[in-house]
């Protein structure tokens, strides 16, 4: 059982996208939201929208933000376009 003060490891933040920057597709994961590619479907975790729901990315796109794209604790990034 874990003591109720316990925080939780918060050493990878994600990126937070901005929603309104971003298409219906790209904000329902149906599309990159780097390169905007609907096939093959995004499946990589690439962060997430302020709501907490996730975003998805290409395998190109993945590999060049990096698969785990983390920040240092303390530091929010957001991502605009």
């Amino acid at each position: 059982m874990c003591d109720p003060d316990t925080l939780p490891d918060d050493s990878h933040d994600t990126y937070v996208y901005d929603p309104g920057s971003l298409s219906g597709a790209q904000c329902m994961g149906d599309a990159c939201v780097v390169c905007h590619a609907k096939w093959p479907r995004p499946r990589k975790v690439l962060g997430e929208l302020p709501d907490g729901s996730r975003v998805f990315g290409c395998e190109e796109c993945a590999g060049i933000i990096g698969v785990d794209p983390g920040i240092p604790a303390g530091e929010r990034l957001f991502a605009v376009r």
